[in-house]
């Protein structure tokens, strides 16, 4: 015979039955809860050292209490969702309380020192940003910024909500290129900038709308982690499916800068179709494997030379960017041809996506538009048991109760 189950009372005053069977350990728990990321700082709780306290009921309760960096903490709910996600999913547990309280000065300055912040921690500015892709090449003239301004307005197109930040800082470009010229963006009253948008919601923040236009940027390195590190956290980008980054070519400063801020990015690579840039593009994915961020996939960008008429001529070779991702195994996501109607609208702020559809540039841009999209896994709905049938009624005469 079956031992009947108990009821207790929940430190909340909800009843939950009692279990007999195995109740989850602490270590159990905490290892569960690393599947729950700080959207920022792009590290589990566990690491970050947020889990201050893990109780286990014997009626199958389990309290977390989970330390915030602030006591408004705009990503409070996102913590309160994940944690009980990631608990209840264990054999034994009945119900998930999650409390919070602050990290003291003291473990805020511990926290900044264990993930090299001097300048302190983020405030909420990336909480609601699901997927960040920095563009990147292993040097200029690729074609890197257009193919950003590109996927971000066919990715606006598909219904995603986008941002761009132009990280190239000593080369920016987009400004121009999503036809937004010396606009100046303004500042909240939350004393966060306000980034602008271009072609129905496009949000963009650039160096280049706080300098003279056109004016050139001379800075090292310490000016440029700084300036990067408040773009990322001090301007309100809101709730985005995506943020691009548009990185300068090469592996220096810049790069390694936003690998440390951003640990959970993904890195696209452009290349173009020669070898000579295939092996110098490679420079980049050894950057992007040294950093541990994951190559997200390869554009081959310059894919032939399409003419007004459509010839197609292979004016710098074939097949480097297919090479160089069967060497990394990644997908080659995109191969875009060069056509005269794809640096016209660049110089005149419409991405070509959206100024000409029908180009095949524009074709191949929003492909590979879709490809990326693709890589985000999908969670497909769960299927819920059927309800019981209602028991079937009577058929007849209703006779009158005594």
């Amino acid at each position: 015979m079956g031992v009947p189950s108990v009821v207790k009372p929940t430190r909340d005053g909800r009843e939950a039955p009692a279990t007999m069977g195995r109740m989850p350990t602490e270590s159990q728990i905490r290892e569960a809860l690393r599947a729950v990321i700080d959207p920022e700082l792009r590290r589990d709780i566990v690491e970050l050292e947020m889990v201050r306290s893990i109780d286990v009921h014997a009626n199958g309760v389990v309290d977390v209490v989970v330390s915030l960096t602030t006591p408004g903490c705009p990503i409070r709910s996102h913590f309160q969702t994940a944690v009980v996600h990631a608990v209840r999913a264990l054999d034994g547990v009945t119900g998930v309380n999650v409390d919070f309280d602050v990290l003291s000065d003291e473990e805020k300055a511990g926290l900044q020192r264990k993930l090299g912040r001097g300048g302190g921690l983020p405030t909420g500015a990336l909480a609601q940003v699901a997927s960040v892709v920095c563009v990147g090449s292993g040097k200029g003239g690729v074609g890197k910024s257009s193919v950003t301004a590109n996927l971000a307005a066919a990715l606006s197109a598909e219904g995603k909500r986008v941002g761009v930040l132009d990280a190239d800082v000593w080369g920016y470009s987009q400004p121009r290129m999503l036809g937004l010229g010396a606009q100046r963006p303004k500042v909240s009253a939350e004393r966060k900038i306000v980034p602008l948008e271009a072609h129905d919601g496009i949000k963009v923040m650039s160096i280049g709308f706080f300098m003279e236009e056109d004016a050139a940027v001379v800075w090292r390195g310490p000016m440029l982690h700084k300036a990067l590190t408040q773009f990322l956290e001090d301007v309100d980008w809101g709730e985005l499916d995506y943020l691009l980054v548009d990185l300068p070519p090469g592996t220096g400063d810049v790069s390694m800068t936003l690998a440390q801020l951003l640990p959970q990015a993904r890195f696209l690579i452009v290349t173009t179709p020669q070898p000579v840039a295939q092996k110098v593009a490679r420079r980049s994915a050894e950057m992007a494997t040294k950093v541990r961020l994951e190559i997200a996939g390869i554009v081959e960008n310059m894919s032939g030379f399409v003419t007004p008429d459509g010839e197609r001529y292979a004016i710098f070779g074939e097949g480097g960017g297919q090479l160089l991702a069967d060497e990394l195994d990644v997908p080659l996501l995109g191969k875009v041809p060069l056509t005269m109607a794809l640096r016209e609208q660049a110089d005149v702020g419409t991405p070509l996506v959206l100024a000409d559809p029908d180009d095949p540039a524009a074709q191949a841009l929003r492909q590979t538009a879709r490809g990326l999209v693709a890589l985000a896994p999908v969670e497909l709905p769960v299927m819920q048991p059927p309800a019981p049938a209602a028991a079937p009624k009577p058929v007849g005469m209703s006779l009158p109760m005594a």
